[in-house]
């Protein structure tokens, strides 16, 4: 990964430049016609061959629309292909890897700041619709319909961005109807659990994602919620059946394992970084977790 000590985080105006050191994609991918919201051809990237957008994260959220051809991308660990008609959703701050596309591939990449969407409830993307959370399946597969539907859509949003003024709210409103119409076609998922149970367990995730090299306690994430440690843990188990600890150990171990295989950092610089342990301590936790030391971890495939 050359000279990259960390998994870079990258807002809507570093992403050029990160864009630029591993693929030819023209028009650069750029928010200098608006500072929330990007969507670009993918018939516009030059060289297909030699795509790979090396991993990162970002503080926006993407998505990326392909009407025909393949293409493989990870979220968090897990890859991902994607074969055409199919959306690929990816939610802020998730770690993410695009290493391949198909020459003869097509569609439309597109990302955007939650704030663009503030005529609408906060959080509204998380509790409405499951491609945007965390841990789901980050691929919708379309139908004919709903793919001619989408594909519509952004063809207006393209001519809007490209335009000489771009209405905020008009870009809001379309993009929602993407969702909407996704949403429409997806099976209803059934949950016992209530809302403030959900609504406190995605800021609690949202919160693991973006905090996870400055706190490794349950109570500091507390903190930033404004709740009590046992209410958060309550509000954990009773959303996903597992605990606010396990969930933070989940994160570690993710955050470990992304840096052991995409960065230079030695056992010991990773265990200082991210839990600020000594380097046994750390393998201990890590074996225990993933039942592989980590220098038995970076040797596997």
């Amino acid at each position: 990964m050359g000279n990259e000590k960390n998994i870079p985080t990258l807002s809507s105006y570093e992403i050029s430049n990160f864009h630029m050191h591993s693929i030819d994609w023209l028009p650069i991918i750029s928010n200098t016609r608006h500072d929330d919201f990007h969507i670009n051809r993918i018939d516009d990237i030059s060289d297909k061959k030699r795509f790979h957008v090396l991993p990162h994260r970002k503080t926006f959220h993407d998505f990326f629309f392909l009407t025909k051809g393949t293409s493989r991308r990870s979220k968090g660990l897990n890859s991902y292909e994607i074969k055409a008609p199919a959306i690929f959703f990816l939610p802020a701050y998730q770690i993410t890897e695009h290493d391949m596309i198909s020459e003869d591939a097509q569609g439309f990449y597109c990302h955007f700041h939650e704030r663009i969407l503030d005529i609408f409830p906060k959080g509204i993307l998380t509790e409405r619709f499951v491609f945007f959370q965390y841990q789901s399946n980050p691929i919708v597969q379309l139908n004919t319909r709903t793919q001619e539907i989408i594909a519509t859509i952004l063809e207006r949003l393209f001519t809007i961005y490209r335009g000489e003024s771009s209405s905020k709210n008009l870009i809001s409103l379309y993009l929602m109807t993407i969702f909407e119409e996704l949403k429409s076609e997806m099976p209803e998922v059934r949950t016992k659990n209530r809302k403030s149970n959900f609504e406190i367990t995605k800021r609690y995730k949202h919160a693991l994602a973006k905090h996870i090299y400055d706190y490794q306690n349950i109570t500091d994430y507390a903190d930033l919620l404004n709740v009590t440690p046992n209410y958060l843990n309550k509000c954990v188990k009773t959303a996903i059946d597992k605990t606010a600890q396990d969930l933070l150990k989940e994160m570690l171990i993710l955050e470990a394992k992304t840096l052991i295989k995409h960065s230079e950092l030695n056992i010991s610089e990773i265990a200082v970084k991210l839990c600020n342990q000594t380097p046994s301590n750390f393998a201990r936790f890590f074996k225990k977790q993933t039942g592989l030391s980590p220098k038995e971890y970076a040797q596997t495939n």
